[in-house]
């Protein structure tokens, strides 16, 4: 039974906290992911590269094209009489102030590469049309142990940085700024792992449970568009529909098993991400090799196979996905893709008997229309809430 929460105060929802994160990427699934560019290792002289606020898209979705390695995430709802329009047009330009370096509430920090990503939940996108992408509430599935305050949600602001100290800053500057207008339901910090080569140009990070993460995904422009941003109709053209779930994972009972049956559950090899098909770390899995005496090298619940975008019939996911480890090691997993059905889908599907699943509990979800992109003479939000 889910239990019900008392609301956060005024002081609450303001508060600044810290973020303390597993280090490491938590996988669902290897092929939800997408594999990120190789980025140089950090060093106390390397500068992040500033990611521009403004354009088609928001920054924070494939820019910059290596996820930062921080991640906070908050929900919160719109108060009864507060409008979304001029809401979303402040946040706008504090969002500019803020990676432009120019609002003191950064305190002197740097901006580096920070990056701020707005979303609306399904409420309020009805109220600018009932049949617009985004409109459709998330529906529920098994292995769900969420609150009522941490299920759906009326605002998203994710915000990125290597800078792990941006995070609460900036968060506070943007609630700040929202002031009564909002209510925090729940926030997660995360952070990602370090990314290993999976391809030319192109690595993926080891996850919690020892895998390579992030093989399968939209990486080319025309995958992109075609999987990942909506065209139309013109009101969210350029956005994309998000999917955040966080995911409790069963560590010691994974680790209990035998590398082969961690395989097994996965369909890749744990050291190489190889598929247990055969071939390389990125090549596809041969869903229909099997042995001389007729068993699939790729066993029928592997997640590889459950979650395979061809055997689903849907596109692939874009995910940016962070471990945690409050309220317990696990995942935030955050895809994004311009049809709810393509995760909905996936997730029927493995829900009926991919390995993994029983690994994990969902214990907050949501989704969220990711505005198209913005600038001064265009503001956040402005095409859907005029």
């Amino acid at each position: 039974m889910d239990r019900v929460d008392r609301p956060p105060s005024r002081r609450a929802f303001l508060d600044v906290t810290g973020a303390t994160v597993a280090a490491g990427l938590v996988a669902s699934g290897c092929s939800w992911d997408s594999a990120e560019p190789r980025r140089p290792a950090p060093s106390a002289a390397a500068v992040p590269t500033r990611v521009p606020a403004t354009g088609r898209h928001q920054a924070g979705v494939t820019s910059p094209r290596s996820a930062q390695r921080n991640l906070l995430a908050v929900v919160a709802d719109l108060a009864t009489a507060a409008s979304p329009g001029p809401l979303l047009d402040e946040l706008g330009e504090t969002i500019l102030a803020l990676t432009a370096g120019s609002d003191p509430r950064l305190l002197g920090l740097s901006p580096g590469d920070l990056t701020v990503t707005v979303g609306v939940g399904p409420r309020l996108v009805r109220t600018a049309g009932a049949s617009l992408p985004g409109a459709v509430d998330l529906p529920r599935f098994s292995r769900e142990r969420i609150a009522p305050r941490e299920r759906g949600g009326d605002l998203l602001i994710q915000i990125c940085a290597d800078d792990a100290l941006l995070l609460p800053t900036a968060a506070a500057a943007l609630l700040d700024q929202a002031g009564d207008r909002v209510r925090e339901r729940w926030r997660q910090s995360g952070r990602r792992g370090t990314d290993v080569p999976v391809a030319e140009g192109r690595t993926a990070p080891r996850n919690l449970l020892g895998f390579i993460d992030g093989i399968v995904g939209p990486h080319t422009d025309a995958e992109q568009e075609r999987d990942l941003w909506l065209a139309g109709p013109p009101a969210v053209a350029g956005g994309t529909l998000a999917v955040l779930r966080r995911m409790e994972l069963a560590l010691t009972r994974f680790a209990a098993l035998t590398v082969a049956e961690q395989e097994a559950v996965f369909g890749r090899r744990r050291d190489s991400g190889v598929p247990l098909s055969g071939g390389t770390v990125a090549s596809g899995p041969e869903l229909g090799a099997k042995t001389p005496d007729g068993r699939y090298l790729v066993p029928v619940d592997a997640h590889v196979r459950r979650a395979n975008p061809t055997a689903v019939g849907v596109g692939h996911m874009l995910r940016r996905s962070y471990s945690t480890d409050e309220p317990a090691p696990g995942l935030l997993f955050i895809s994004f893709q311009n049809e709810l059905r393509t995760f909905t889908a996936t997730l029927t599907r493995m829900d009926t008997s991919d390995a993994l699943l029983p690994f994990t509990t969902t214990t907050a979800g949501a989704t969220f229309l990711i505005l198209p992109g913005f600038d001064r003479q265009h503001p956040l939000g402005s095409t859907l809430f005029r």
